[in-house]
């Protein structure tokens, strides 16, 4: 059976769906779903076609599941309760302080609609909320630790490149290596904010612009900035699009432990990803989920899901007998 997919938006992370579906036998891309003129959307696979989002309703019996590509911001918060009412969804909703309520409207409509969809799949949340999960269930007496980077923050860097006088900007997430050490070492250390991570900013300014005035504006911008140490380069454009036009990151979740009758004996569990592009490996990881959520539809299943709710088997398109036999 080949679980016949449609792509909502056509940004990085679409892109990245597509070219995740192709690496997967099981499945197929249907659709592509866009608020541009699909006339101006070309895409790479040639059996798919490219609909405006408004006849998205009309193909509610041609597509299995709806994979939501847009950003979590303005986006999924709407997009993910309302498409849920017409498909089985999976998006990639990443503001961690709203997860709860993003949840729960989401759970509401698909249970009233006896659709599955399945929020925040991802690396962070997503992969990494499963590795801290597995980690404090088996280590309960410890503390888990979450470095990312080294890697380009696409927020941080469109934060920057709203400040006036700046035409672009890249800024990288960079783990603090004394702090890895420490948490590596199971002593469980208390770390401020500005002890696990620096940022690297690197600027292209207008002509003309007042270079001090921008670097203080970022260094002191509220809730991306001010609480890390900050270094701020000014480049050409040149120079960006040659250094620094990948979007590399990836990260580390560290849980330190104790076991023992007295918790004589210390234990460290350490995940790594180091990653190319973040937005191919969301999408891979988004395609992956697209499976689960087929899977648990076809049980009956409804509701809002997580990757927590998820068991790792329904992630495979290999068989149990298969799973048992190479993995286990």
């Amino acid at each position: 059976m080949t679980i016949r997919i449609g792509v909502l938006g056509y940004g990085n992370l679409g892109r990245g769906v597509e070219c995740a579906i192709k690496q997967n036998p099981d499945m197929e891309l249907k659709a592509v779903f866009t608020r541009r003129d699909p006339a101006g959307v070309k895409i790479l696979t040639e059996t798919a076609k490219v609909y405006p989002v408004a006849d998205a309703e009309k193909m509610k019996d041609e597509i299995d599941v709806m994979i939501l590509c847009g950003g979590s911001a303005t986006d999924l918060p709407v997009q993910t309760p309302e498409y849920v009412k017409l498909f089985n969804v999976v998006d990639s909703f990443d503001t961690h302080a709203k997860i709860p309520e993003h949840f729960a409207a989401v759970d509401a409509a698909a249970k009233e609609n006896g659709h599955v969809g399945l929020i925040s799949a991802g690396w962070d949340p997503g992969m990494f909320s499963l590795n801290r999960a597995y980690a404090e269930a088996v280590l309960p007496e410890g503390a888990n630790y979450t470095f990312w980077g080294k890697g380009v923050s696409q927020g941080h860097s469109d934060a920057i490149r709203r400040i006036e006088g700046v035409k672009d900007a890249r800024q990288y997430t960079i783990p603090v290596e004394a702090a890895l050490e420490a948490v590596r070492s199971g002593s469980n250390p208390q770390l401020t904010t500005r002890q696990k991570h620096t940022r690297e900013c690197f600027v292209v300014a207008e002509d003309g612009a007042d270079l001090a005035r921008i670097e203080n504006e970022i260094k002191t911008m509220p809730n991306y900035f001010d609480e890390y140490d900050t270094t701020v380069h000014f480049i050409s454009e040149e120079e960006l699009k040659r250094d620094h036009s990948g979007i590399p990151h990836g990260g580390f979740v560290i849980r330190s432990g104790k076991t023992g009758w007295n918790g004589e004996n210390k234990h460290v569990i350490e995940y790594r990803l180091q990653l190319d592009s973040n937005p191919e490996f969301t999408s891979s990881v988004l395609v992956a989920y697209a499976r689960a959520v087929y899977r648990m539809a076809k049980e009956g299943q409804t509701g809002c899901k997580t990757v927590l709710d998820v068991a790792p088997a329904y992630l495979s398109p290999k068989s149990g007998e298969e799973l048992r036999k190479e993995l286990l």
